[in-house]
Protein backbone atom coordinates (compact mmCIF):
# COMPACT_ATOMS: atom_id res chain seq x y z
CA UNK A 1 0.00 0.00 0.00
CA UNK A 2 1.37 3.41 -0.93
CA UNK A 3 1.75 5.84 1.97
CA UNK A 4 -0.11 9.14 2.23
CA UNK A 5 1.37 12.61 2.69
CA UNK A 6 -0.55 14.80 5.15
CA UNK A 7 0.22 18.52 4.82
CA UNK A 8 -0.53 20.88 7.70
CA UNK A 9 -1.90 23.95 5.93
CA UNK A 10 -4.74 25.16 8.18
CA UNK A 11 -2.54 27.87 9.63
CA UNK A 12 -1.85 29.22 6.16
CA UNK A 13 -5.46 29.92 5.28
CA UNK A 14 -5.23 33.67 5.67
CA UNK A 15 -2.46 33.80 3.06
CA UNK A 16 -4.66 31.85 0.63
CA UNK A 17 -7.42 34.36 1.20
CA UNK A 18 -5.30 37.24 -0.01
CA UNK A 19 -4.86 38.38 -3.59
CA UNK A 20 -1.31 36.98 -3.55
CA UNK A 21 -2.63 33.47 -2.89
CA UNK A 22 0.50 31.85 -1.50
CA UNK A 23 4.04 33.04 -1.96
CA UNK A 24 5.73 31.86 -5.15
CA UNK A 25 9.36 30.77 -4.93
CA UNK A 26 10.01 28.46 -7.90
CA UNK A 27 10.86 29.58 -11.47
CA UNK A 28 7.31 28.82 -12.67
CA UNK A 29 5.62 30.28 -9.60
CA UNK A 30 5.77 27.14 -7.46
CA UNK A 31 5.14 27.28 -3.73
CA UNK A 32 7.33 25.37 -1.26
CA UNK A 33 4.41 22.94 -0.94
CA UNK A 34 4.60 22.13 -4.65
CA UNK A 35 8.16 20.88 -4.18
CA UNK A 36 7.12 18.68 -1.25
CA UNK A 37 4.33 17.11 -3.31
CA UNK A 38 6.66 16.61 -6.30
CA UNK A 39 9.21 14.88 -4.05
CA UNK A 40 6.46 12.76 -2.47
CA UNK A 41 5.22 11.57 -5.87
CA UNK A 42 8.66 10.47 -7.04
CA UNK A 43 9.36 8.78 -3.67
CA UNK A 44 6.23 6.63 -4.07
CA UNK A 45 3.49 8.33 -2.05
CA UNK A 46 0.04 7.61 -3.41
CA UNK A 47 -2.11 10.38 -1.97
CA UNK A 48 -1.81 13.87 -0.51
CA UNK A 49 -4.23 15.08 2.16
CA UNK A 50 -4.36 18.82 2.79
CA UNK A 51 -5.49 19.98 6.23
CA UNK A 52 -7.05 23.40 5.68
CA UNK A 53 -9.82 25.64 6.96
CA UNK A 54 -13.13 24.92 5.28
CA UNK A 55 -13.81 28.56 4.40
CA UNK A 56 -10.79 28.55 2.08
CA UNK A 57 -11.47 25.17 0.50
CA UNK A 58 -12.74 26.38 -2.88
CA UNK A 59 -9.83 28.79 -3.42
CA UNK A 60 -7.34 26.17 -2.26
CA UNK A 61 -8.73 23.48 -4.55
CA UNK A 62 -8.70 25.90 -7.48
CA UNK A 63 -4.95 26.33 -6.97
CA UNK A 64 -3.97 22.68 -6.51
CA UNK A 65 -6.49 20.48 -8.30
CA UNK A 66 -5.64 21.51 -11.90
CA UNK A 67 -1.91 20.89 -11.52
CA UNK A 68 -2.17 17.66 -9.49
CA UNK A 69 -4.95 15.99 -11.50
CA UNK A 70 -3.73 12.64 -12.81
CA UNK A 71 -0.45 12.87 -10.87
CA UNK A 72 -1.51 11.96 -7.31
CA UNK A 73 -4.81 11.38 -5.47
CA UNK A 74 -5.92 14.34 -3.33
CA UNK A 75 -8.21 14.74 -0.36
CA UNK A 76 -9.09 17.50 2.06
CA UNK A 77 -9.57 17.62 5.82
CA UNK A 78 -11.03 20.65 7.57
CA UNK A 79 -9.63 21.60 10.95
CA UNK A 80 -12.41 23.12 12.99
CA UNK A 81 -12.40 24.20 16.65
CA UNK A 82 -15.47 22.11 17.44
CA UNK A 83 -14.08 18.90 15.86
CA UNK A 84 -13.61 15.99 18.28
CA UNK A 85 -14.35 18.12 21.34
CA UNK A 86 -17.32 15.86 22.19
CA UNK A 87 -19.36 18.69 23.59
CA UNK A 88 -16.49 20.31 25.49
CA UNK A 89 -17.22 24.07 25.60
CA UNK A 90 -14.71 25.97 23.45
CA UNK A 91 -13.66 29.21 25.21
CA UNK A 92 -15.40 32.18 23.60
CA UNK A 93 -12.10 34.08 23.28
CA UNK A 94 -10.39 31.18 21.49
CA UNK A 95 -9.58 31.89 17.82
CA UNK A 96 -6.37 29.86 17.42
CA UNK A 97 -6.70 26.26 16.14
CA UNK A 98 -6.05 23.51 18.71
CA UNK A 99 -2.66 22.65 17.21
CA UNK A 100 -0.91 20.14 14.96
CA UNK A 101 -1.94 16.94 16.79
CA UNK A 102 -5.58 18.07 16.62
CA UNK A 103 -5.07 18.63 12.88
CA UNK A 104 -3.92 15.01 12.55
CA UNK A 105 -6.91 13.87 14.62
CA UNK A 106 -9.17 15.60 12.08
CA UNK A 107 -7.89 13.01 9.55
CA UNK A 108 -9.80 10.24 11.36
CA UNK A 109 -11.73 8.23 8.76
CA UNK A 110 -9.86 9.86 5.85
CA UNK A 111 -6.40 8.42 6.48
CA UNK A 112 -6.39 4.67 7.15
CA UNK A 113 -2.91 3.81 5.86
CA UNK A 114 0.68 4.68 6.91
CA UNK A 115 1.28 8.40 6.51
CA UNK A 116 3.85 11.16 6.81
CA UNK A 117 2.94 14.58 8.16
CA UNK A 118 4.79 17.79 7.25
CA UNK A 119 4.47 21.55 7.51
CA UNK A 120 3.18 23.31 4.40
CA UNK A 121 5.81 26.04 4.36
CA UNK A 122 9.02 24.05 4.96
CA UNK A 123 11.28 22.69 2.21
CA UNK A 124 12.41 19.21 3.27
CA UNK A 125 14.37 17.91 0.26
CA UNK A 126 14.18 14.80 -1.92
CA UNK A 127 16.27 12.59 0.41
CA UNK A 128 13.84 13.18 3.28
CA UNK A 129 10.88 11.91 1.22
CA UNK A 130 12.82 8.86 0.05
CA UNK A 131 13.77 7.97 3.65
CA UNK A 132 10.18 8.48 4.82
CA UNK A 133 8.64 6.44 1.98
CA UNK A 134 11.05 3.56 2.59
CA UNK A 135 10.17 3.51 6.29
CA UNK A 136 6.42 3.78 5.68
CA UNK A 137 6.42 1.00 3.09
CA UNK A 138 8.49 -1.50 5.06
CA UNK A 139 9.01 -0.72 8.73
CA UNK A 140 6.18 1.31 10.26
CA UNK A 141 3.71 -0.40 12.59
CA UNK A 142 1.65 0.53 15.65
CA UNK A 143 4.72 0.10 17.88
CA UNK A 144 7.24 1.85 15.62
CA UNK A 145 7.01 5.38 14.29
CA UNK A 146 9.71 7.71 12.98
CA UNK A 147 10.78 11.28 12.52
CA UNK A 148 13.12 12.62 9.86
CA UNK A 149 16.14 14.11 11.62
CA UNK A 150 18.11 17.03 10.16
CA UNK A 151 21.65 18.12 10.99
CA UNK A 152 21.27 21.34 12.97
CA UNK A 153 23.73 23.14 10.71
CA UNK A 154 21.36 22.58 7.77
CA UNK A 155 18.38 24.26 9.46
CA UNK A 156 19.64 27.69 10.57
CA UNK A 157 18.60 31.13 9.36
CA UNK A 158 21.09 33.86 8.49
CA UNK A 159 18.53 36.45 9.57
CA UNK A 160 18.04 35.67 13.25
CA UNK A 161 17.78 32.97 15.87
CA UNK A 162 15.62 29.86 15.49
CA UNK A 163 13.92 27.35 17.80
CA UNK A 164 14.58 23.66 17.21
CA UNK A 165 13.64 20.39 18.86
CA UNK A 166 17.07 18.87 19.58
CA UNK A 167 16.87 15.06 19.63
CA UNK A 168 18.69 12.53 21.77
CA UNK A 169 18.76 8.87 20.74
CA UNK A 170 20.16 5.48 21.70
CA UNK A 171 22.72 3.56 19.62
CA UNK A 172 19.93 2.19 17.40
CA UNK A 173 18.71 5.74 16.65
CA UNK A 174 15.55 5.26 18.70
CA UNK A 175 14.49 8.61 20.12
CA UNK A 176 15.06 9.03 23.85
CA UNK A 177 13.99 12.68 24.07
CA UNK A 178 13.38 15.99 22.30
CA UNK A 179 14.46 19.18 24.04
CA UNK A 180 13.06 22.40 22.63
CA UNK A 181 15.94 24.87 22.37
CA UNK A 182 15.05 28.47 21.64
CA UNK A 183 17.33 31.25 20.39
CA UNK A 184 19.77 29.08 18.40
CA UNK A 185 22.20 31.01 16.21
CA UNK A 186 25.79 31.16 14.96
CA UNK A 187 28.33 33.06 17.02
CA UNK A 188 32.05 33.24 16.17
CA UNK A 189 31.89 30.10 14.04
CA UNK A 190 29.96 28.03 16.60
CA UNK A 191 26.29 27.16 16.96
CA UNK A 192 24.99 28.32 20.34
CA UNK A 193 21.68 28.57 22.15
CA UNK A 194 20.51 30.73 25.02
CA UNK A 195 18.56 29.59 28.06
CA UNK A 196 18.09 30.73 31.65
CA UNK A 197 21.65 29.58 32.50
CA UNK A 198 23.32 31.59 29.73
CA UNK A 199 24.82 30.74 26.34
CA UNK A 200 25.84 27.17 25.52
CA UNK A 201 27.23 25.53 22.39
CA UNK A 202 25.58 22.81 20.29
CA UNK A 203 27.18 20.35 17.89
CA UNK A 204 26.90 21.18 14.18
CA UNK A 205 25.65 17.62 13.63
CA UNK A 206 23.01 17.61 16.38
CA UNK A 207 19.88 15.94 14.99
CA UNK A 208 16.80 18.13 15.14
CA UNK A 209 13.13 17.61 14.36
CA UNK A 210 11.58 19.83 11.68
CA UNK A 211 8.09 18.39 12.20
CA UNK A 212 8.41 15.62 9.59
CA UNK A 213 6.88 12.52 11.18
CA UNK A 214 5.97 9.03 9.93
CA UNK A 215 3.08 7.16 11.56
CA UNK A 216 0.73 4.23 11.17
CA UNK A 217 -2.98 5.09 11.17
CA UNK A 218 -3.00 4.02 14.83
CA UNK A 219 -1.41 7.34 15.76
CA UNK A 220 -4.70 9.09 14.94
CA UNK A 221 -6.48 7.07 17.64
CA UNK A 222 -3.71 7.99 20.09
CA UNK A 223 -4.26 11.68 19.23
CA UNK A 224 -7.96 11.24 19.99
CA UNK A 225 -7.19 9.67 23.37
CA UNK A 226 -4.67 12.38 24.31
CA UNK A 227 -6.86 15.24 23.03
CA UNK A 228 -9.52 14.41 25.61
CA UNK A 229 -6.81 14.65 28.28
CA UNK A 230 -5.50 17.91 26.79
CA UNK A 231 -8.96 19.48 26.89
CA UNK A 232 -9.40 18.40 30.50
CA UNK A 233 -6.07 19.98 31.50
CA UNK A 234 -5.68 22.98 29.18
CA UNK A 235 -8.88 23.40 27.21
CA UNK A 236 -9.85 26.65 28.91
CA UNK A 237 -6.55 28.35 28.09
CA UNK A 238 -7.08 30.68 25.12
CA UNK A 239 -3.72 29.92 23.46
CA UNK A 240 -2.76 26.40 24.60
CA UNK A 241 -1.95 24.03 21.73
CA UNK A 242 -2.00 20.28 21.28
CA UNK A 243 1.19 19.42 19.38
CA UNK A 244 2.36 16.29 17.53
CA UNK A 245 5.69 16.10 19.47
CA UNK A 246 3.77 15.96 22.77
CA UNK A 247 1.76 12.92 21.60
CA UNK A 248 4.87 11.32 20.10
CA UNK A 249 6.74 11.85 23.38
CA UNK A 250 3.86 10.26 25.31
CA UNK A 251 3.99 7.29 22.90
CA UNK A 252 7.66 6.73 23.75
CA UNK A 253 7.65 7.61 27.47
CA UNK A 254 4.58 5.46 28.23
CA UNK A 255 6.26 2.44 26.63
CA UNK A 256 3.73 2.09 23.80
CA UNK A 257 6.51 1.92 21.23
CA UNK A 258 9.61 3.50 19.72
CA UNK A 259 10.18 6.50 17.52
CA UNK A 260 13.07 5.96 15.13
CA UNK A 261 15.16 8.87 13.88
CA UNK A 262 15.72 8.75 10.12
CA UNK A 263 18.76 10.98 9.50
CA UNK A 264 18.63 12.86 6.21
CA UNK A 265 21.39 14.51 4.21
CA UNK A 266 18.87 17.08 2.92
CA UNK A 267 19.20 20.81 3.39
CA UNK A 268 16.09 22.24 5.07
CA UNK A 269 14.93 25.76 4.37
CA UNK A 270 11.88 27.86 5.10
CA UNK A 271 10.74 31.39 5.75
CA UNK A 272 11.31 31.93 9.47
CA UNK A 273 11.84 35.65 8.80
CA UNK A 274 10.56 37.64 5.83
CA UNK A 275 14.22 38.34 5.01
CA UNK A 276 14.64 34.59 4.39
CA UNK A 277 12.44 34.72 1.27
CA UNK A 278 15.14 35.77 -1.25
CA UNK A 279 17.43 33.02 0.09
CA UNK A 280 14.66 30.41 -0.34
CA UNK A 281 14.12 31.54 -3.92
CA UNK A 282 17.86 31.42 -4.61
CA UNK A 283 18.14 27.93 -3.08
CA UNK A 284 15.37 26.64 -5.34
CA UNK A 285 16.92 28.33 -8.40
CA UNK A 286 20.22 26.59 -7.56
CA UNK A 287 18.51 23.18 -7.24
CA UNK A 288 16.74 23.68 -10.58
CA UNK A 289 20.02 24.77 -12.20
CA UNK A 290 21.70 21.63 -10.82
CA UNK A 291 18.99 19.45 -12.38
CA UNK A 292 17.42 18.33 -9.07
CA UNK A 293 14.03 19.72 -10.21
CA UNK A 294 12.60 20.65 -13.62
CA UNK A 295 12.25 24.28 -14.62
CA UNK A 296 8.48 23.88 -14.27
CA UNK A 297 7.32 21.17 -11.85
CA UNK A 298 3.91 20.51 -13.38
CA UNK A 299 4.40 21.41 -17.03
Amino acid sequence: MKPTLVILAAGMASRYGSMKQIQSFGPAGETIMDYSIFDAIRAGFGKVVFIIREEFAEQFKAIFEPKLAGKIATDYVYQDLAAFTNGYPVPAERAKPWGTAHAVLCCKGKVNEPFAVINADDFYGQDAFEKAAEFLQGQVNDQQYALVGYSLNKTLSENGSVSRGVCTADESLNLTGIKERTKIYRQEGQIVFEDETGTQSLSEESLVSMNYFCFSAGFIALCEERFAQFLHEKGQEAKSEFFIPAVADYFVQSGKGQLKILPTSAQWFGVTYKEDAPGVKQSLDNLVAAGAYPQSLWA
